[in-house]
């Protein structure tokens, strides 16, 4: 009882201070106006783009899946899973689920018995960073795309130089991460790489027709669980980061209560470090460090303050290769990580997983910028 009481008290002080803190800047009115305003935006504005966005993504991905295009794939990138990842060759499926859904898909994959005996008991872990790398990768680069006719560019080359960068991001956080799993788990290679699991195809029966519809219907079912999944994300997360990420609409004029003023924290911070940031990831703009932070516990939130950067006039196409490359890469992963972890088994891993993770991720970032710049 001691314990909630202080809790309590130290909540409440930390309350009063943020409440002091926001009110001698935006005064309380402002705050709560801006809050409800900023909030209902993203709803209208972003969250519903990313859910359409999502239908479509998602109708398209099971007509890979029903038409045996994702088997396809699957073979064709089997040869290089051992050498970049030094996993069986049937972990692929694991990329081509997350990629096409989030990141929990690898974890069904992970359920079964047949895939998981091709798998060395120190590699069952490194499933979580590699699913967690390609979560929601078509929606975050369909979405990236798509903001080109509002910014004047061709962001094709640059999203697939994201891409890019995910993939290298993934690989340095899975053989980053095999190094723990190695010490913890011993490195006695006891897989056999001789199960073939198929794909979930449909239906797969019934005429042309009927198996079209049904998989552009039941693929478009799951982008809007996606798209209503991420609804707490943007709104919450996201709403946090633009009030501490733009300040008044107009210096001259000061607060007004409209949608994403705020407190500029976050510019503040990113100036101090702005050097590094432009070296490494090659960013215009302080406000920037606002995507890389929000993916870390969201991605759909991430995606959210895309078109407010375009707007501001402050994002460039190598931010655009950069952001996908990260977005992707950490896919909100300090808020999935711990329930993967723990749904595979190996919660105690937990912890050097989210390291591994986040040097991939950086990694990713990195990567993506430099080959930007060369090419």
């Amino acid at each position: 009882m001691k314990k909630s009481y202080f809790e309590a008290f130290l909540f409440l002080i930390v309350l009063i201070l943020a409440f002091l803190f926001v009110n001698s800047y935006m005064g309380v009115s402002n705050f709560f106006k801006t809050l409800m305003l900023t909030a209902h935006d993203l709803l209208l504005n972003t969250v519903f783009f990313i859910m359409a966005v999502a239908v479509i993504t998602g109708a398209f991905s099971g007509l890979l899946f029903e038409f045996k295009v994702a088997d396809l794939i699957d073979v064709i990138l089997r040869p290089f899973m051992k050498p970049l990842y030094n996993l069986p060759g049937v972990s692929v499926m694991g990329i081509i689920a997350t990629y096409f859904s989030d990141n929990p898909a690898i974890i069904a994959l992970a359920k079964d018995k047949r895939f998981m005996k091709n798998f060395a008991k120190w590699q069952e872990p490194l499933l979580c960073n590699l699913g967690t790398s390609f979560g929601m990768g078509l929606i975050v680069s369909t979405f990236m795309i798509a903001q080109g006719s509002k910014m004047g560019y061709n962001l094709v080359p640059a999203v697939f130089i994201g891409n890019l960068g995910a993939i290298f991001g993934s690989i340095v956080s899975v053989r980053v991460f095999s190094s723990f799993t190695r010490k913890k788990l011993g490195e006695y290679d006891d897989s056999e790489e001789v199960i073939n699991v198929e794909y979930e195809a449909g239906n797969s029966y019934g005429s042309f027709t009927e198996r079209l519809l049904t998989a552009l219907l039941d693929g478009g079912k799951k982008g809007v669980d996606i798209g209503l999944g991420i609804i707490p994300g943007v709104l919450v997360i996201s709403t946090f980061v633009m009030m501490i990420t733009f300040g008044p609409k107009d210096p001259t004029v000061g607060y007004q209560g409209l949608a994403y003023e705020g407190i500029p924290i976050l510019p503040y911070l990113g100036e101090k470090i702005f050097f590094i940031l432009k070296w490494l990831f090659g960013f215009s703009n302080p406000e920037l460090i606002a995507f890389p932070l929000t993916s870390l516990g969201s991605t759909g939130a991430a995606l959210a303050l895309i078109p407010k950067f375009i707007d501001l006039n402050i994002i460039t196409p190598n931010d655009i290769a950069v952001f996908t490359a990260m977005g992707m890469t950490w896919s909100g992963y300090l808020s999935t990580h711990i329930a993967m972890m723990d749904e595979l088994g190996y919660r105690f891993l937990t912890g050097k997983a989210i390291l591994s993770h986040t040097i991939g991720g950086l990694a990713a970032g990195v990567f993506s910028h430099f080959i930007y710049m060369l090419l």
